[in-house]
């Protein structure tokens, strides 16, 4: 029996060592111990304080009051389970066993008999974390609904494999495949497994009836019968599952640079190491659900190792750091990758990161095996700059220190729209968000700064590894002659430019596509 039980089918309920604990009567420490529980990844104490406690109220001193009664429960005299620090809280699940985990882990045998599956599919009945419903904590409830969707979706799977089971004859199977359509109406091989049983069990009126039934449900829901998914379904559910697996599979893990700074990075996939430099504003987490980022993550991490880590002063990385410049940059990078043991991998720099990327590969050649820049340019604004062009950056980071934590998204703006003019509203206003979440306006203003003093130029000459260079013609941000420039300096380059406006890519774009397939072609070749 392990040490700690999480039930999370039902109302939340937390047993040590077989008995079990009072748990506080708040339902939003209740719900905060679920959301680290089955999240499993670090948490800044910003975030947590988001999306779980309003502005009126004082969240982070509620957050330390719903930690301290929480620690009775999960920690005891031997264990720390809850570990929280200046930046973050973390649930450690060693010895921890938590229901719908270890029925999704279940689900993935061969084989099970016919009991066990009726045992899943009596759990699996009851509703995730009854009663923890936070309906005016936005951000929290649509985690909720997410988790509550991936258990009906394993329930439809225990029903399926009910339904399907070698062991089980026509007549008692057709129970359970009743069941698996009921659950999942528009399942064409639920709907097709249960024609065919009525048939096999010579129902045939039922059988027409249902045949009936099920071409107008298809038509009254714009689908034909037999059902034929649209390419957007095509698209849109694999992407949505496969988009869970792995985030479910990133393992968050923390290294030291030397001065101190802890620095966040996670790996997801398998294959070929690719490595993805640090750049303006990432969050291990949160990217996950950018229209810009993780569409790409999740295609490069279908067939690599896809290496990613937070820059300090961002992310899920410590913020209150003493140094952020181009050299520390370059040192994180360099710790990430000593920290994995990567001997030899390709290297994607993105903007600035691709100046890191550039240093990176100058030092150490014999570890990279492709080097792929996008959106890069070799020198910061400050470099050659004239008093004009320095007038307007400083009058930027003026009002970047003045407004970046602020509601109102203005300053924030200044960034979202030329990093992505073709972006709708709501991806403008996602970005935003997502910026004002991801770092401090004071280490917002130290990037700026540290940014502006880039200066590679006199590297490129240096690089002997295959490079790709590629660009959107229409970026807006970096001009496409800066990319030029390095594919021209950088020894034996290739350039590849895309019909895009964006400095960043959206994932709906089709070159943010044409970029997947380039870079598949490059590493791959």
């Amino acid at each position: 029996m392990p040490e700690l039980a999480i039930r999370t089918l039902g109302e939340l309920t937390v047993s040590r060592d077989g008995v079990t604990m009072p748990l506080p009567a708040s339902r939003k420490t209740r719900a905060l111990l679920a959301y680290l529980a089955l999240t499993g990844r670090p948490q800044r104490r910003d975030r947590l304080c988001e999306m779980f406690w309003d502005i009126p109220d004082d969240p982070r001193a509620a957050l330390r009051w719903s930690l301290s009664k929480l620690r009775s429960v999960v920690n005891d005299a031997i264990t720390e389970r809850l570990v929280a620090d200046r930046e973050r809280v973390t649930f450690l699940d060693d010895q921890v066993e938590i229901d719908i985990r270890h029925l999704a882990i279940g689900l993935k045998q061969e084989g099970l008999a016919v009991v066990p599956l009726r045992e899943m599919k009596d759990r699996l009945s009851e509703p995730l974390l009854e009663g923890l419903d936070l309906p005016n904590q936005e951000a929290f409830q649509r985690w909720l609904t997410a988790e509550r969707q991936e258990a009906q979706r394993l329930h439809v799977c225990v029903l399926q494999r009910l339904a399907s089971h070698a062991d089980l004859t026509p007549d008692q199977a057709l129970p359970w495949t009743r069941a698996w359509l009921e659950a999942d109406p528009f399942n064409r091989e639920a709907a097709t497994r249960l024609l065919t049983r009525l048939r096999q069990l010579a129902l045939h009126q039922e059988a027409e009836s249902l045949s009936r039934k099920l071409a107008q449900r298809f038509r009254d829901a714009g689908l034909e019968w037999p059902l034929r998914p649209t390419p957007e379904q095509l698209v849109s559910k694999p992407d949505s599952d496969h988009h869970r697996q792995l985030l479910a599979h990133q393992k968050i893990h923390f290294c030291t640079a030397k001065d101190g700074v802890r620095i966040a990075y996670a790996c997801v996939g398998e294959g070929t190491p690719l490595v993805k430099a640090a750049n303006w504003l990432t969050h291990l987490e949160l990217d996950w659900d950018a229209p810009i980022w993780s569409p790409l993550f999740r295609e490069l991490a279908s067939e690599h190792l896809l290496v990613r880590y937070d820059e300090r002063g961002n992310g899920l990385s410590d913020w209150d750091v003493g140094e952020i410049s181009f050299d520390v940059f370059v040192t994180d990078l360099e710790t990430v990758i000593d920290t994995l043991g990567l001997e030899r991998f390709a290297l994607l720099g993105i903007s600035q990161g691709a100046a890191v990327s550039i240093e990176y590969t100058v030092r150490h050649p014999q570890r990279v095996s492709h080097l792929i820049l996008f959106g890069a340019y070799a020198a910061g604004w400050r470099v050659n700059a004239s008093p004009r062009m320095l007038k307007e950056r400083e009058a930027i980071l003026t009002l970047t220190e003045a407004g970046w934590g602020q509601d109102n998204p203005a300053y924030r703006q200044i960034f979202s729209s030329t990093f992505m003019p073709d972006a709708t509203l709501e991806e403008l206003a996602w970005f935003n968000d997502f910026q004002r979440r991801t770092t401090s306006p004071d280490n917002a203003v130290r990037f700026l700064s540290a940014f502006g003093d880039i200066d590679v130029r006199h590297r490129l000459g240096l690089v002997s590894v295959p490079t790709l260079v590629i660009h959107s013609k229409g970026d807006r941000r970096i001009p496409i002659g800066s990319a030029w420039e390095i594919a021209a300096t950088i020894p034996d380059a290739q350039f590849m430019s895309l019909e895009s406006d964006g400095h960043l890519l959206l994932g709906r774009e089709p070159a943010a596509q044409a970029f997947v397939e380039a870079v598949r072609r490059f590493v791959e070749g």
